[in-house]
């Protein structure tokens, strides 16, 4: 966490209960101040309607309780939640309840501070960007606009069949623009109830599915006909129910839905910790992305190597990374010995492409060779050219590396070590929301990094689930990843071009371009 962030967020003492609003569903809509109480929690209590991604923040000991209802299982009712803030504030826990929307927003958050507050629980409350405001822009609709419409409404629509009477549509008909929370289920029922009050039957009409995300859907139409489209269309919760003149600005300002790779659901197999520009830039493409690590790093079986390699780096011509694990490796070994950057000071360094270059970048060191192609047969190709005959060059590599490289150089004449910097090992098990979207043909894509995160993938997923992985695409971030895939017995359907997360993401957006 950084000095800005907790100067302006503050401290969170044992014992409190921080009630934060996690937004209408997009991750990223979070406060700052909601991420950080996150990652400062003991224990989190949490709502369906929460974005995954939010459960990442929350240190690794943190507990994570789901209070929210999914069919089939077993239902907190409200009594129980405010009993469960209570006793773990009490029991000196920085406790978070994490709650979609806005929890003063049809959220029952009152309700839970006036427990808290009866029960002496110092207490706080985040706001989060209510769905209201969230799912209307990402659709393309403003609440407001100048010469439409200057107020709006915002009505819960679920009610026990027979209880909509309890509505003033009389009113609710003479307001500008209305939103309706909740409100599919009562649709056809208070779209009546709205005309019988004086609202024209023409008015338009929107309901939104799922706003702010990658499953996000938009039908409009009207007061007259907006149920009928919606059952057509097989919508289901959650969604908003919009009224009003300002939906017919849709369409002239809707962005949202017009992204590249908007409605599709792509699986990222790289570690978490390295995860982030790739998922990004899909997400920032319109993608919804499942994060499902089929690697993660140890040190070497025996690290005396490495560490002896570190400390004679001034003995060596060359050093040679071939991945930003490598150069991470690297680094903290150099750190351990006490030493920095200045120890590779006389020393050429070269990386196998852009992304190990940046990361060196990093640390303060400049590649002195980066081939066009992010790949060792052309690095080897390179410093073969640069005559590298009786130099000496030291080769730090993951375990599973090949040896297109190491017997490039040897060819050209090089002195060469090969040094292994870490080890490549298969996580555990794969995240239950990708078997999930997986079995439901919810994923359209893979994007794969490395050959070995696609070994890993097939591993962990086991025979019963190798033909639904033939069913989804396959992208590939090079020509060695693509080489694995092809000889599993699989295709390829996109290739990075250059070999890096830019590439990767460009060859899915062409890719789908092609199809459309």
């Amino acid at each position: 966490m950084g000095d800005w962030m907790a100067s302006v967020v503050g401290g969170f003492a044992p014992g409190t209960v921080a009630l934060v609003g996690a937004g209408p569903g997009d991750s990223g809509l979070i406060s700052v101040r909601g991420a950080v109480r996150l990652m400062q929690a003991d224990v989190v209590l949490y709502d369906k309607l929460v974005g995954e991604e939010l459960l990442a923040l929350p240190s690794e000991g943190a507990e994570l309780v789901f209070v929210g209802k999914r069919r089939g299982e077993h239902t907190w009712r409200q009594e129980a939640i405010n009993a469960a803030l209570v006793e773990h504030a009490q029991a000196g826990k920085r406790v978070v309840r994490l709650k979609g929307g806005d929890p003063f927003v049809f959220g029952r958050g009152a309700e839970e501070c006036e427990h808290l507050s009866a029960a002496g629980v110092r207490y706080e409350v985040v706001p989060g960007v209510t769905a209201a405001f969230g799912a209307p822009t990402t659709a393309g609709i403003p609440l407001t606009h100048r010469g439409v419409s200057r107020s709006f409404t915002l009505v819960t629509g679920h009610a026990e069949p027979g209880d909509v009477e309890g509505l003033n549509f009389d009113a609710l008909a003479g307001m500008e623009t209305l939103v309706f929370y909740m409100g599919l289920k009562n649709l056809a029922a208070n779209c009546a109830g709205l005309i019988a009050g004086g609202m024209r039957p023409a008015t338009p009409a929107a309901v939104i599915h799922w706003g702010t995300t990658s499953r996000q859907r938009t039908v409009v139409g009207t007061l007259a006909d907006i149920a009928d489209r919606v059952e057509a269309a097989k919508v289901e919760p959650p969604a908003m129910v919009l009224v009003g003149e300002v939906v017919r600005l849709r369409e002239r300002i809707e962005w949202f839905e017009r992204r590249p790779l908007f409605g599709l659901t792509i699986v990222v197999t790289r570690m978490r910790e390295q995860a982030a520009a790739l998922s990004g830039a899909l997400r920032a493409a319109g993608a919804e992305v499942l994060e499902a690590p089929t690697i993660a790093l140890a040190e070497p079986v025996e690290p005396a190597g490495l560490d002896h390699a570190v400390a004679c780096l001034r003995e060596y011509d060359w050093v040679v990374v071939t991945s930003v694990n490598g150069v991470d490796a690297l680094f903290g070994r150099l750190r351990a010995l006490g030493g920095d950057a200045r120890w590779l000071g006389g020393v050429e360094v070269a990386a196998v492409g852009s992304a190990t270059s940046a990361r060196l970048s990093e640390y303060g060191v400049r590649a002195d060779l980066v081939p066009g192609e992010a790949t060792g047969e052309a690095l080897g190709v390179a410093m073969v050219e640069r005559d590298v005959a009786g130099r000496r060059v030291l080769l730090l590599r993951g375990d599973l590396a090949g040896q297109e490289l190491p017997g490039a150089l040897r060819a050209g004449g090089a002195r060469c070590d090969e040094v292994t910097a870490y080890r490549t090992v298969c996580p555990a098990a794969l995240p239950e929301g990708f078997l999930t979207a997986l079995d439901a043909g919810r994923v359209d894509w893979i994007a794969l990094t490395s050959p070995s995160a696609w070994v890993n993938l097939l591993h962990l997923l086991g025979e019963e689930r190798r033909d639904q992985v033939r069913q989804v695409r396959l992208a590939s971030i090079g020509p060695v990843t693509s080489k694995a895939i092809i000889a599993s017995g699989m295709a390829v359907s996109a290739e990075g071009v250059p070999h890096d997360v830019s590439g990767l993401v460009a060859a899915i957006i062409e890719q789908r371009r092609q199809e459309e």
